[in-house]
């Protein structure tokens, strides 16, 4: 096999260049199947002459036709270099670059906007087996026939994946957005680099949250598109259970774009590609809506290599689990789930009526413990819980193995739900947590029903603000009353702090409580 040496320069050796990745490509039509290529679905090499792109890939360029959509070879002018010059009238320029060894399900990334503006990402895509490839876009090329032929060219032809990763810059991720919600089953993820976006992507990007399609933003801390998209995307998204993940290089503006080291990038692409799906979880039943819970904690960091400090978040830099929202018959609301990578000793849970929030430390800390956190199903046309609807779902839970002696939890208001279980059950209950609890309801009065609790020796911890207004009327009757029941129970306080926070600062503690008290049971 010849050697093929790296091009830095448009105009050296191009002759020599060209007759090499010829050889490339016809050996690639000669052996698609082989152990050293990896590609186990039918794969069309191109045809036409190649030319090269960065580090020696293989690059063929193609002109589409704007009105029969026909897209034939083309010879890319010497001055353009690793570039692309603007099309001619009434057609669109693309391009595709060919790894040296095509990795297994031809993955590939797509550009819309920029091409070889900071390529460095697509370069280690390259490296790493996949296929790259662009359709001119720009204010006035905008996705429309053309990147629908130019996606069925490519995964319809030549064999590429039906979920191609986007990169997108600017008003390229405008335009890679665009394409994905008019087409949210075939997208593998997006990474978008301070991107564009307008109100029709605003209103469908949770079309690609329900497909669990990964996005990635990296942006400049004063970039004007941070706050009127980027933000209001990861808002969007977050609150639909997508998975997005955000990297914010302080002091930046919209350019520079990327990162100069771009393994993070290429590992964000690379692992949504190589995703697999496991099993639902059999509780859920058969109908059941799946999303994602993470933490939204910031992590700050200096990253030399980039000559700043780098804001990130999102489930790329922190665990993320699989929550599942379904229906029992016979029971009115929706039972959520949110599952731990793997379940402890015993499937210990805890019990909750109100939504966990992606700032609940503890629950966060207990799902690295092995917790599930289930959250009861309150009904639409009631003032709160049904006990005999929590029954029913507990009774469900336990057949699926889950322990027998939950860790009830509730926060402010919702503590008289949890207490109000516990008190009707308290023989099926491992502990009592809650955060700066309102212990008065409707129809529930914990405060004057303790004696089950304490005969049934269930240990109980409230965490509360030093000036959060309820403390003393609510926290420390209950702890009065629990203490001459003979009851064990702690309030610890947070110095300083009002209702809000709800979550204590440090989770340690509380968790230690729940994990000993779920294990005494």
């Amino acid at each position: 096999m010849p050697t093929l040496t790296s091009w830095h320069g448009p105009f050296i050796e191009l002759t020599f260049a060209i007759a090499i990745l010829s050889w490339l490509n016809e050996a690639c039509k000669a052996d698609t199947t082989s152990e050293s290529n990896r590609v186990t679905i039918p794969y069309v090499p191109f045809d036409g002459k190649a030319t090269v792109w960065h580090d020696g890939f293989a690059r063929y360029d193609f002109v589409m036709d704007d009105q029969t959509l026909a897209i034939t070879p083309y010879e890319a002018r010497q001055n353009e270099g690793f570039g692309a010059g603007d099309p001619a009238t009434g057609q669109h320029r693309c391009v595709i670059v060919v790894p040296k060894a095509p990795t297994d399900g031809i993955p590939w990334s797509w550009r819309g906007c920029y091409w070889d503006h900071q390529p460095q990402t697509e370069v280690e895509l390259l490296r790493r087996g996949f296929h790259i490839a662009y359709i001119s876009a720009s204010a006035t090329l905008r996705p429309g026939n053309q990147w629908e032929a130019w996606y069925a060219f490519l995964a319809e032809k030549h064999g590429f994946s039906k979920k191609p990763a986007f990169v997108g810059m600017s008003r390229g991720g405008e335009f890679a957005y665009m394409w994905a919600v008019s087409h949210p089953d075939a997208v593998a993820c997006i990474y978008a680099d301070n991107p564009g976006a307008n109100d029709d992507v605003l209103a469908k990007v949770g079309l690609l949250a329900s497909r669990d399609v990964p996005l990635l933003h990296v942006c400049g801390s004063i970039d004007p598109l941070l706050g009127k998209f980027s933000t209001a995307i990861e808002n969007i998204y977050r609150q639909f259970g997508g998975r997005i993940s955000v990297m914010i290089k302080d002091g930046y503006g919209h350019h520079p774009h990327s990162l100069r080291d771009p393994t993070p990038l290429a590992d964000f692409i690379e692992q949504s590609v190589r995703q697999t799906k496991t099993e639902a979880a059999k509780y859920a039943g058969s109908k059941f809506t799946k999303s994602s819970f993470y933490s939204i904690e910031n992590l700050y960091h200096e990253f030399p290599k980039e000559g700043t400090y780098i804001t990130s978040r999102g489930p790329q830099f922190t665990n993320c689990y699989n929550r599942y929202a379904f229906q029992l018959e016979g029971v009115e609301g929706t039972v959520t789930v949110i599952e731990p990578k793997t379940a402890a000793v015993a499937k210990p849970w805890v019990y909750r009526p109100d939504f966990v929030g992606q700032d609940a430390a503890v629950d966060l800390a207990l799902l690295a413990e092995g917790f599930h956190i289930v959250t009861g199903p309150v009904p639409y046309n009631a003032d709160g819980p049904r006990l005999k609807d929590w029954d029913t779902v507990y009774q469900h839970l336990v057949r699926h193995g889950f322990s027998a002696k939950p860790a009830m939890e509730g926060n402010g208001g919702a503590a008289v739900a949890a207490y109000a279980w516990a008190i009707a059950n308290p023989d099926k209950v491992s502990c009592i947590f809650g955060e700066n609890p309102l212990l008065s309801g409707a129809h529930d009065k914990p405060l004057d029903s303790l004696e089950s609790l304490a005969k049934a020796r269930i240990p109980v911890l409230h965490v509360c603000g030093s000036n959060d207004p309820l403390l003393e009327g609510n926290a420390r009757v209950l702890e009065k009353r629990y203490k001459e029941l003979g009851g064990e129970i702690r309030v610890a306080i947070e110095a300083g702090a009002g209702h809000y926070p709800m979550s204590p600062s440090d989770p340690t503690s509380v968790v230690d409580f729940v994990t000993r008290s779920s294990a005494s049971k």
